[in-house]
């Protein structure tokens, strides 16, 4: 089983990260760490490097939890939804975790949405987990 949890360099006590290991132990599941970036010239070579030095740390911190992890940081001129889905399809992704905010409906008509563009289009399951 094969599962993805988008990730944005939570911390080690964060409720989704968590939620992720629990899911991965519970069934046995290799867990991708997948972050999504835009590409650019306005985006700088920092942005890209704490990025990867994050995945970095996440990959360590489940691996000595006992879970087999992967690392992928995903560097498109996509949304972060769209590289997730497509990611899940590419992969066989059994699960997809995300974290969601509460936001009113002007900020997700202003934003957009990632998670409901996920929920609607991945191939698999998606476990929302509230962040603050």
């Amino acid at each position: 089983m094969n599962i993805v949890l988008a990730y944005h360099g939570f911390n080690i006590d964060s409720r989704i990260l968590a939620t992720a290991l629990d899911h991965a132990r519970s069934f046995k599941a290799r867990l991708h760490l997948v972050t999504s970036m835009e590409t650019g010239e306005e985006v700088p070579k920092d942005a890209f490097d704490e990025a990867e030095h994050d995945l970095e740390k996440g990959r360590d911190f489940c691996r000595a939890a006992g879970v087999d992890c992967i690392t992928s940081l995903l560097e498109t001129d996509n949304a972060a939804g769209e590289d997730l889905v497509e990611y899940a399809c590419r992969h066989q992704i059994d699960e997809i975790i995300i974290g969601i905010r509460r936001r009113s409906k002007l900020g997700k008509l202003l934003f957009g949405s990632t998670a409901q563009y996920v929920i609607l289009e991945a191939p698999c399951p998606v476990l929302t987990v509230r962040i603050s």
